[in-house]
């Protein structure tokens, strides 16, 4: 079980570094790698720059590693009628995770620390971007920042974050049989 689970999670990062990548190189995130789905067929993880199903169940989209928009449709306004801020904080995450993503080697992981995210006002239509930006980086620690604002400039969400760089485990040889 956590063999797969292990696998699941490399082929996420993988994806994650590759929509990176070629954020990096052509300005554009690249759509996710085909991923093995319960039907057992190969198709994206989700929609066109998307990085894995809940990016692209989402609708995220990303301009460089930094910024991340969507489009709010009503699959993502809660029972109050709002924006959900489910998915405001996951635009954050992936923003944030996406910047530092760009800054690490392929022998390093990241992982989410913790988000403190201010809702300052909400949207029931139209696009939201998030835009992060990395304020400070050592050998183990990333703190970031990031705004959520409305296409009409309006600024919906604020917020910090800190996130853990660790190395890559090594799988070990399987046993000789």
């Amino acid at each position: 079980m956590d063999d797969a689970l292990d696998r699941r999670a490399a082929g996420s990062q993988a994806s994650a570094r590759q929509a990176a990548d070629a954020s990096l190189d052509t300005g554009v995130a690249a759509a996710a790698p085909a991923a093995d789905v319960p039907d057992g067929t190969d198709r994206p993880a989700g929609g066109p720059g998307s990085i894995d199903g809940v990016s692209g169940f989402m609708g995220m989209r990303w301009d460089d590693p930094q910024t991340v928009r969507l489009r709010i449709r009503p699959e993502l306004i809660n029972a109050g009628g709002l924006l959900s801020g489910v998915v405001t904080y996951a635009l954050v995450d992936y923003c944030m995770g996406s910047t530092l993503w760009a800054q690490t080697t392929a022998e390093e992981r990241i992982a989410t620390i913790g988000i403190s995210i201010n809702y300052v006002q909400t949207a029931t239509e139209g696009e939201i971007v998030c835009s992060t930006t990395l304020d400070r980086r050592n050998r183990t620690t990333a703190v970031m920042h990031s705004e959520v604002r409305h296409e009409d400039g309006r600024l919906l969400v604020s917020a910090i974050g800190s996130y853990t760089i660790f190395p890559r485990r090594r799988r070990a040889a399987p046993p000789a049989d």
